[in-house]
């Protein structure tokens, strides 16, 4: 998959093997329509209002890819990151992601990088960019041998310490 510059979703249909994604913000797109209804108290079925990237997910996980996502978040757990814990199970888990989080607190030693990414493969990176208020600004396709190896580390060494998503309560 070296080398490949797809969208996420073309990635995720041509990965093989696993699919890694490390969340190190605190919000996210704090304008998205789907938050701000969450934030007004409306019901939410996550497998419909994302329907596409639903799909995508289940389509590759039952190819047998595992997809694995943690969240590196600081607590008390803000907002937004209530809002995704609680969608995280319509949508994440129901699609086949296994999810972890790790409180910020323990985290303190780990070399992470400086923005979010995907891993596909163990070769590709996609790296998310994103300004101080969440806005999405765009994606970075990276094999860099030492950025893959740094973010592989990152990612590794949270999720050993990152607590699964049925067992994690936040507060």
């Amino acid at each position: 998959m070296a080398d490949f510059n797809g969208t996420i979703e073309e990635l995720l249909a041509a990965c093989q093997r696993s699919a890694l994604h490390l969340e190190i913000r605190d919000s996210y797109a704090l304008d998205d329509p789907v938050f701000i209804d969450w934030q007004a108290g409306q019901a939410i079925d996550p497998a419909e209002r994302w329907r596409e990237w639903f799909d995508v997910v289940s389509a590759t996980t039952a190819r047998g890819v595992q997809i694995k996502r943690a969240r590196v978040v600081s607590e008390p757990i803000s907002e937004y990151i209530r809002y995704e814990y609680d969608v995280t199970d319509g949508l994440n888990i129901a699609s086949g992601e296994e999810i972890r989080w790790l409180p910020r607190r323990r985290a303190s030693d780990i070399a992470l990088p400086g923005n979010d990414f995907w891993l596909f493969d163990d070769d590709l990176l996609l790296f998310n960019h994103v300004d101080g208020n969440g806005g999405w600004l765009g994606v970075e396709h990276s094999t860099d041998p030492s950025a893959v190896k740094l973010c592989a580390s990152a990612f590794e060494a949270v999720w050993e310490r990152a607590i699964p998503h049925a067992d994690y309560h936040p507060t």
